[in-house]
């Protein structure tokens, strides 16, 4: 299970989450940032200091919100290498 974020994020790009995470899994994209679920470790560090609220463990990301949960899987993806 790893963290995902949501469309909160979008043009917040404050980017604090990026500078907590211990395993280098969340990236910028051109809009928001995403989060690598197959390198996520589900620490939470991510969460706490997210500004706008928008990360959640990808079983309690809102029914709204579930197009995300693939949108950070395709970003990684996509950006492969």
């Amino acid at each position: 299970m790893a963290f995902v974020i949501t469309s909160a994020c979008i043009d917040e790009k404050a980017g604090e989450c990026q500078e907590v995470c211990p395993v280098d899994c969340i990236e910028e994209g051109k809009d928001m940032y995403y989060i690598d679920p197959d390198i996520c470790i589900d620490c939470g560090a991510c969460e706490a200091v997210c500004p706008v609220d928008a990360i959640f463990m990808e079983d309690e990301v809102p029914e709204s919100e579930h197009e995300y949960i693939a949108l950070n899987r395709r970003f990684f993806e996509e950006n492969e290498g």
